[in-house]
């Protein structure tokens, strides 16, 4: 996990909550995601029945969520997403004050919509609810800010053990020709001052993972045989086995390239 302390900022993200990874079959997505070694909740539908997911919750922080539309249904959003190939399209940053976050977007002449929304929790009955901050999407994908009302439904102690070992979501990786306009706009929506990455671009640190905004040259030598149109092109989690054999292994689903490396202490 990340180091950094931020400074107090109420209306600033602490964390990266979650990736939205978006696919035309929610079957053969959760197919990939389980052959990589990954535990996954149950089928669950939102927006009124007319899309589903299957989440990959990380014990540590974070989670992956997988989505498509239900057949026989429709979805404009993800209908737009997908024209512009599968994967990632959605990063999630959770905050602590969604009204704080929302004043915070207002007076830098972002405007946002503010609700709290609900899901299936993968439980008869069970609705998992979050407060949500949405800006107008960004070239980078849909940024949403969020806090989660009722974690205890989505992280619990028979979905976040996986056989891969897999404890954490810690970097979102954005590759892109124009690095310093990737940072201004994500930085500007995070509330996060961004700094020089060690290897090219910029990293904006949270007090629970990053974001990096790298040249597409540099994500190349990162993820290793990643391709696809989407800005949001890879993801790293850390494992808790040290000497678990995909540390260190960057592996693709889901038009995602994923990183694997042990956990810190």
């Amino acid at each position: 996990m990340s180091e950094f302390t931020p400074a107090p900022n109420i209306g600033a993200a602490i964390g990266l909550d979650h990736i939205g990874i978006v696919g035309a079959d929610l079957d053969a997505l959760a197919r990939e995601f389980t052959g990589l070694g990954f535990n996954l909740t149950p089928h669950a539908t939102h927006a009124s029945g007319r899309t589903a997911n299957r989440c990959v919750m990380l014990r540590d922080g974070g989670y992956l969520e997988l989505m498509a539309v239900v057949p026989g249904q429709s979805s404009a959003t993800l209908d737009r997403f997908l024209a512009r190939g599968p994967g990632a399209h959605i990063l999630a940053l959770e905050v602590a004050d969604e009204a704080a976050a929302h004043d915070r977007l207002r007076r830098a002449g972002i405007a946002s919509e503010m609700s709290t929304t609900e899901r299936d929790a993968g439980q008869a009955g069970a609705k998992a609810r979050f407060a949500l901050v949405m800006p107008p999407d960004p070239p980078e994908g849909r940024v949403l800010l969020i806090r989660q009302l009722t974690r205890d439904l989505l992280w619990r102690s028979d979905n976040v053990i996986h056989p891969n070992g897999a404890v954490a979501l810690i970097e979102a990786i954005h590759a892109t020709d124009s690095p310093a306009e990737t940072m201004t706009r994500l930085s500007r929506l995070a509330g996060r001052a961004a700094e020089p990455d060690p290897l090219g671009g910029f990293r904006i640190p949270l007090a629970h993972g990053c974001v990096r905004i790298l040249p597409r040259a540099v994500a190349a030598t990162l993820f290793p045989g990643a391709v696809g149109a989407l800005l949001l092109l890879g993801l790293t989690i850390a494992t808790e086995h040290p000497t678990n054999t995909t540390n260190d292994r960057v592996v693709h689903a889901g038009g995602v390239a994923i990183r694997f490396i042990a956990a810190r202490g």
